[in-house]
């Protein structure tokens, strides 16, 4: 091989490295939609209309989100948003659970928002607790939840979202206040700690941002970086939600976690983390197998592991958060699903 040869081959290898390193969520959902088309068209065509389907439905969620995002970041009101959970840490995560469990905004929504709390020195506790309870229940969720399995179980599920919020909000804390997880935010994600000089010395918002290029151009750079985020996240979310979806039976599902003693709901704890299919579909599945006579508890555990564990929720914190928060999160969502549905399946005893 000659000198120019062998420089060109270097040359092509670093190019791709670096394609790789900066690009392998796209090239990654674009390969796995290449392979399954190219084995099953229909399933590829099904999968590209489940991936178009879903980002169309979070979309009002996501622009909501990035839009407040952005704007805080432009007008300087993310310092005095951050300055709000300075306060006592055990009031922040109570309200922190709380308003996770009641906002409207679904696991996907969210993301801006958490990202931009964590980047402005928010602590982790209270995000912690917001995220955990956000993916379990909304507005919409209740109400199709009450409809399906009764206003008692989802009065429920609610308790368990909000619970599960404190439950890892409050061990966060204890975990933080020995310097665990100083830095929470993976390279590369948000803005370091230049948050925690804003929060020490503020300066007043200035909320007519668009009258002032510069702020103008941060608002536009921020919106831009966080929705090409958001979109190459969640499309592989999607596309292998919708494969698990094609290819895991309920059938499967029913038979791992249907039974009426204590021992189903850890089970069904485990089964929900990969057998998860959506909120929305697991409800009548969950239904039929009560109606069957599994354990409510373990109905509840299901869909609480399986909500916050969900591709779209787990992605998420993995694209944003270094690998321990990441552990930490979906040991709290086993741990705290199993605690709910065994609490659920006490009070009905």
């Amino acid at each position: 091989m000659t000198e120019a040869a062998i420089r060109l081959t270097e040359q092509g290898t670093v190019i791709a490295r670096r394609l790789w390193s900066g690009q392998w969520v796209w090239l990654a959902t674009a390969a796995i939609l290449a392979l399954v088309w190219g084995l099953d068209p229909s399933q590829g065509q099904k999968s590209l209309f489940f991936v178009g389907a879903n980002l169309l439905q979070t979309a009002p969620y996501l622009l909501l989100s990035i839009g407040l995002a952005a704007y805080a970041g432009a007008t300087g009101a993310d310092n005095l948003i951050a300055r709000a959970f300075t306060g006592a840490p055990v009031v922040m995560i109570l309200i922190a659970a709380a308003f996770g469990g009641l906002s409207p905004f679904c696991s996907c929504g969210v993301i801006p928002l958490i990202a931009a709390l964590l980047a402005m020195g928010v602590p982790l506790s209270a995000v912690m607790a917001f995220w955990l309870a956000s993916p379990v229940i909304d507005p919409s969720m209740f109400a199709l939840t009450a409809g399906v399995l009764g206003l008692e179980f989802a009065i429920a599920k609610t308790l368990a979202a909000i619970g599960l919020g404190l439950f890892g909000g409050y061990v966060t804390l204890i975990l933080t206040r020995s310097g665990t997880f100083a830095n929470p935010l993976r390279e590369g994600v948000g803005n370091g700690g230049c948050g925690a000089s804003g929060i020490r010395n503020p300066k007043p918002p200035v909320w007519a941002f668009w009258r002032d290029e510069v702020r103008r151009t941060k608002f536009g750079r921020e919106a831009l970086k966080t929705s090409l985020f958001l979109f190459k996240w969640l499309s592989l979310a999607f596309v292998l939600e919708s494969l698990m979806i094609a290819f895991i039976p309920a059938e499967w599902v029913a038979q791992a976690v249907g039974g009426d003693s204590f021992v189903s709901i850890p089970i069904a704890t485990l089964v929900g983390v990969p057998a998860y299919l959506n909120g929305y579909a697991a409800l009548p599945l969950v239904s039929g197998l009560v109606d069957q006579g599994m354990a409510p508890g373990a109905g509840l555990a299901f869909l609480v592991a399986g909500g916050v564990t969900s591709l779209p929720a787990a992605i998420a914190v993995w694209a944003l958060t270094r690998r321990a928060v990441f552990a930490l999160y979906i040991a709290f969502a086993l741990t705290g699903s199993m605690m709910a549905g065994l609490l659920f399946q006490l009070w009905l005893a």
